[in-house]
């Protein structure tokens, strides 16, 4: 027969705790590691010896850094990143192979020509294994993804019923007020108790988005269904299809020429990233990021021939809403959708994640004692 003192609210309590307690070191891992990767390209960069640039009257061509990288049998060069900013490097990206995936990358001094590799750092291992920490757990990826999976279904879960527990029984707002602020002045165990409860709510926002964004990296099928909901592919990385011709009696252009090509389109301040033609795509991609947009991150794209054709320009303003939502997951999940701002919310988030946990559990130990006083007491 159920019990007429158990309730709806306590119903909500005892699912809040033992999901909490059952998921809580995973959730401490999966929320610490992203606190630490938050700043992972700052940490990263921290640790990287700093490639000094001082402008001089005249910079070198593109295709005369790319010659030189060559000739220092670097490999293949398969694209370059032009920053806005005329004291920093130029960012070759090279292959010993092409069929390599990703390569690596050399800096070069555009003034003087003078190369400076990229070394990998004791930063890049750490950081490594916080993202291997932060996906699969460092197990591996068909074992480690669904349990990070599931704890990210489980963390939504306690952010939503951590929500509904925050209001009070009486809906007062002498009692209400007290959930928004830490009363430093109480006993530890007050303190601790405001901690998992005040800050719990301040982060609820965040880390849904959190959850929701990134189960796209745990299921596939949850990928698709977000996907299908918006109307539009998540991760969707296939390049348009151009019908090319052959360049055999049309005058190719330097990728100099089609660099400048590329900026009277896209006329703005900004970073500008090339990607070469090859033998999969015979033309070149420019993605071009505007200094003065409000994300560091969204780019416009344009698809240009060998012969200096503009084959198709993207501009990321002009695209459907669900198309820009479906290409800002990630950066909407790591925090660098608004750049640094972005970050520091992210990181304050992920870290009160972590305490959540331990907080939580403490508050049940506490309970538990309180209720074995109690039991003795009766004896």
């Amino acid at each position: 027969m159920m019990n007429k003192n158990y309730s709806v609210r306590k119903l909500i309590n005892d699912i809040h705790l033992w999901l909490g307690l059952g998921s809580g070191i995973i959730l401490f891992l999966v929320c610490l590691s992203g606190t630490i990767l938050a700043f992972e390209e700052e940490i990263k960069t921290f640790f990287t010896d700093e490639v000094i640039v001082e402008p001089t009257s005249q910079k070198n061509t593109v295709a005369s850094l790319e010659q030189t990288l060559k000739e220092s049998n670097n490999g293949f060069v398969t694209g370059v990143t032009i920053p806005s900013d005329s004291k920093e490097p130029y960012v070759f990206s090279v292959k010993k192979d092409l069929k390599e995936r990703r390569g690596s990358q050399v800096l070069v001094n555009p003034y003087t020509g003078s190369i400076h590799k990229i070394e990998k750092t004791g930063a890049d291992g750490f950081m490594q294994i916080m993202f291997r920490l932060h996906r699969w757990l460092l197990l591996d990826t068909n074992v480690g993804r669904p349990i990070v999976g599931i704890a990210t279904i489980i963390f939504l879960l306690l952010a939503i019923s951590g929500i509904v527990l925050w209001f009070p029984k009486k809906m007062k707002w002498k009692t209400l007020k007290q959930g928004f602020k830490i009363k430093t002045n109480a006993n530890w165990k007050r303190i601790n108790h405001d901690l998992h409860n005040t800050l719990g709510f301040y982060a609820c926002a965040f880390l849904v988005i959190m959850c929701i964004t990134g189960l796209c990296w745990s299921f596939e099928g949850y990928k698709k269904g977000l996907g299908n909901l918006i109307g539009a592919e998540i991760f969707n990385r296939s390049a348009p299809t151009f019908e090319v011709g052959t360049t055999l009696n049309k005058e190719t252009v330097s990728i100099d020429e089609a660099i400048s090509i590329a900026n009277k389109t896209l006329n703005y301040n900004g970073k500008l990233t090339v990607s070469f033609p090859n033998e999969n795509s015979n033309y070149y991609l420019f993605r071009k990021t505007n200094d003065a947009n409000w994300s560091p991150i969204t780019t416009d794209n344009l698809y240009m021939d060998t012969s200096g054709k503009i084959l198709s320009t993207e501009w990321f303003q002009e695209k459907p809403l669900n198309v820009q939502f479906a290409s800002l997951i990630k950066p909407i999940h790591t925090g660098e959708i608004f750049g640094t701002l972005s970050k520091i919310i992210y990181f304050i988030t992920c870290l009160i994640g972590t305490s959540l946990p331990i907080t939580g559990t403490i508050i049940w130990w506490n309970k538990l004692k309180k209720k074995r006083k109690k039991a003795l007491a009766l004896k």
